[in-house]
């Protein structure tokens, strides 16, 4: 498909191919000019030969303009175009074709970079801003009509308020930039699990971006005009500048509005903001569940199939358990990535939890990824990857931190690299790539049913306190687990790192509304199961009193798994304690493996100092929801209290 390139008022509206046509019938790119409605004299235009009438005597019959495809969609295209008053408004088809067009135009006008074609073939490298490289939580709005809805763990602004704000930040914003419509589809296009939205937005980077991580184009505007719902995105970068950057959520309207960032989290409406966000407060109100998990399935040397989905904090190793190779140490496992980061999981008529990942991409971090911590990644972004803020070798490779050879000579800023100056890459940097590029990706990620889920796992960066791996006594106790997950802060955002924070279910900074309101619906969703996942909780990241890791993590972590799946089949017993079940040390699989007794034994010692004091500061926490609260974990609480007392008494 031929990109439009030119200026003025030029509207790409859709290519000229429809069903049962060759894949070498001639393609065409329609324009109109006028506005976002596609009024006006459409011209077919081949470089710059324009026709009047759209006649194509070898083509198949045109496919309706995507601007015809929804009134709904079009009439706030055409709302935001007045307001933000762009060049140009370009309807996104989502092709190949198209993504290879946008980039070539970002290479000439020095937006991207192309990488050494010999060693990273179709690989680009963007640099944001210096001052835009995470997320704003700080910025970040839910924007309720009551701000109790909204909950103590989000900031709330009045949505007329926030309406207001926005609009004089868009009143004209994208004078002389194209605006990008972006129908995309979160989840396989035909499954009733799925949910749509549009994202209007002034960067191609972020389209490039969008068309990377859902399904976008055609296919998703049609569900969204057949379906009549969506979810609104609004963005731009504006000036790129920190004091005029926010993100507003306006869940009673699946509305999001975010202005001044061309940061991923920030800028790809697709992902936090709608997928968990917005998605959190629909599943709230149609009785599922919108979670910052990955989804992984495992095969077991008999040939038994699990799924399970894991909610740990950015940069705690979600992607790697999600891509885990399994050691030689442990032969005829087997290991299937379904998704690296969101799962959407709903109550199936079987009574089980069924899971799609909404995403067809990864966004993922890129320091410390190479061949023996994450081979799967490393070999998945050696092509056809569009990397963020990493650094340049001599030859024009990428580099981070992590890699076991090559020499940065350019920072992630573009300046001659100086160690003085901090790391190569910059922390948070990362790689955007298909999921279909990862060697262990599970066709499973398009069955439109999902995956049914045999167990919860929730987990942070601890460095004492949580053992190795416990499991819940019961759902209710799971919820409470889920709740007062526990991390040290990682790159992932703007702020201090490695401060302990509560990150319930790994969702402190993506849940739309009260959490207190959160945990009351996950327990509703548990009470309608028959057939409910077992919750777990991890801790790969425990050291010793001289600061080392007692458990070497990576493909290892495959062991406290298969322990999960033996005790979702009832096949091993486990030991009780006052916060749980854990493993006997005899029930996981040490084959192979050099741990030290003494260290294993550390690894799921529960000390019950440390944990009343635990637990002294959940309850804190949890109290500061007030009267919303709960009082099921309150009484979980109070039943883990009494357990540790009796563990203590010994």
């Amino acid at each position: 498909m031929r990109g439009y390139t030119g200026t003025g008022a030029a509207l790409y509206v859709s290519r000229g191919v429809s069903g049962g046509a060759s894949p070498a019938a001639p393609q065409a790119a329609w324009v109109v000019a006028g506005n976002g409605r596609g009024e006006g004299r459409a011209a077919y235009e081949p470089g710059r030969i324009r026709q009047e009438e759209p006649r194509m005597a070898t083509a198949a019959p045109l496919l309706s303009p995507l601007s015809q495809l929804s009134r709904a969609v079009s009439d706030w295209v055409e709302s935001v175009r007045a307001l933000t008053q762009p060049a140009g408004v370009r309807w996104c088809e989502g092709t190949d074709a198209e993504s290879g067009e946008l980039t070539s135009r970002l290479i000439r006008e020095g937006e991207l970079t192309r990488l050494n074609p010999e060693y990273f073939p179709g690989c680009h490298l963007y640099r944001s801003s210096p001052s835009d490289v995470a997320r704003v939580e700080h910025l970040t709005y839910i924007c309720t009509r009551s701000r109790e809805d909204a909950g103590p763990n989000n900031n709330w602004m009045d949505p007329g308020e926030a309406h207001a704000k926005m609009r004089e930040l868009f009143t004209g914003c994208m004078r002389g930039r194209t605006l990008y419509v972006i129908p995309y589809c979160m989840g396989p296009i035909d499954s009733p699990l799925s949910r749509c939205g549009v994202e209007i937005t002034d960067s191609a980077y972020v389209a490039l971006n969008m068309m990377t991580m859902t399904r976008a184009g055609r296919p998703a505007l049609e569900r969204i005009a057949r379906d009549g719902k969506f979810v609104r995105g609004l963005h731009s970068i504006g000036e790129l500048d920190p004091n005029r950057r926010f993100i507003m959520h306006f869940p009673e309207e699946l509305a999001i509005e975010s202005f001044g960032s061309g940061y991923g989290g920030n800028a790809l409406l697709g992902k936090k903001c709608h997928a968990l966000r917005i998605a959190s407060w629909q599943a709230r109100s149609e009785g599922w569940l919108a979670e910052h998990m990955l989804i992984v399935g495992l095969e077991s040397p008999k040939g038994e199939t699990h799924y399970i989905a894991c909610a740990f904090p950015s940069a705690c190793g979600k992607t790697n358990l999600a891509m885990l190779i399994p050691p030689a140490s442990l032969p005829g496992w087997k290991v299937f990535t379904v998704g690296d980061d969101i799962a959407w999981l709903h109550p199936g008529p079987d009574g089980r939890l069924w899971a799609i990942n909404p995403e067809a991409g990864y966004f993922g971090v890129v320091p410390g990824t190479n061949p023996e911590t994450n081979r799967n990644a490393y070999e998945m972004i050696r092509r056809d990857t569009l990397f963020t803020n990493v650094a340049l070798t001599a030859d024009d490779q990428p580099w981070w931190e992590g890699l076991p050879s090559g020499v940065p000579v350019t920072d992630w800023q573009g300046r001659r690299y100086d160690p003085s100056r901090g790391p190569a890459a910059h922390p948070n940097s990362r790689f955007t790539v298909s999921a279909k590029r990862n060697p262990s990706y599970s066709p499973r990620a398009e069955d439109p049913r999902g995956v049914p889920i045999s167990a919860l796992v929730f987990g942070g960066r601890r460095r004492e306190v949580a053992p190795l791996v416990y499991e819940a006594r019961d759902w209710p106790h799971g919820v409470l687990v889920g709740a007062s997950v526990a991390s040290e802060t990682t790159a992932a955002a703007v702020g201090q790192v490695g401060v302990v924070r509560r990150d319930p279910m790994a969702m402190q900074p993506f849940c739309g509304y009260n959490f207190a309101d959160y945990w009351r619906h996950w327990l509703e969703v548990g009470a309608k199961l028959s057939r409910r996942p077992k919750i777990f909780h991890v801790n790969w990241f425990r050291r010793n009193a001289k600061g080392k890791f007692l458990w070497p993590g990576f493909g290892e972590n495959l062991r406290v798994l298969a322990w999960m799946l033996d005790r979702c089949s009832g096949r091993v017993p486990a030991a009780e304690t006052g916060i749980g079940l854990l493993p006997r040390p005899e029930d996981l699989n040490m084959q192979g493996l050099s741990v030290e007794a003494a260290s294993l034994r550390a690894l799921l010692a529960v000390d019950p100092v440390l944990w009343r004091k635990e637990m002294a500061d959940i309850r804190a926490y949890l109290e500061k929801f007030g009267s919303r609260l709960p009082a099921e974990l309150l009484a979980q609480i109070e039943t883990t209290e009494h357990g540790l007392e009796n563990l203590a008494a010994g």
